[in-house]
């Protein structure tokens, strides 16, 4: 069963460090159909429900050419997580793991990833669908799907495609 914030047996928390080593900014917000993670569905779909993701000042801009892609990465704050829990017994059986062995969300620095599908864009808002995070979630970046992405760039010596051409 999916749960909010509870500490299941076999599972292990640790203070967390009061100093933070940097700083990031949300440059905009994600609206899903999901309030609560006990309705989130724990992997996106490509072919799930349209969800908005809204651009502030001054980063909508940044949007031009994204529809030359139809898959975006895209990368937010699960703000809601916990944070401290170094093991972890997703299964609620008595067995653990190394929170870095899992995809939960409950990790150190709550970054969630997903792969989405662009469905279209309206100036500052792009529809997508595969996401898998809650309502009002803060976006930290996009970028397009890597295994989409073509270099513009020629290689440059270290590239893989000069390693290659080496031998």
């Amino acid at each position: 069963m999916v749960r909010e914030n509870e500490i299941r047996a076999a599972e292990v928390a640790v203070d967390f460090p009061l100093q933070m080593d940097a700083g990031v900014i949300f440059i905009g917000r994600i609206n899903t159909p999901w309030t609560s993670r006990l309705m989130c569905p724990r992997q996106g779909r490509l072919d799930g429900p349209v969800c908005t993701i809204t651009l502030f000042e001054p980063w909508v801009r940044a949007l031009d050419n994204i529809t030359d892609f139809e898959r975006l990465e895209v990368l937010y704050w699960l703000h809601l997580s916990r944070r401290d829990l170094v093991k972890q017994s997703p299964a609620n059986d008595g067995t653990t793991r190394g929170t870095f062995a899992l995809r939960s969300p409950v990790r150190p620095n709550p970054i969630g990833t997903a792969i989405v599908k662009l469905a279209g864009r309206e100036g500052a808002i792009l529809k997508v669908q595969g996401l898998n995070c809650l309502d009002n979630t803060p976006l930290l970046d996009l970028k397009p799907d890597r295994t989409l992405f073509k270099p513009i760039a020629p290689p440059q010596p270290g590239d893989y495609e000069t390693n290659e051409a080496r031998g």
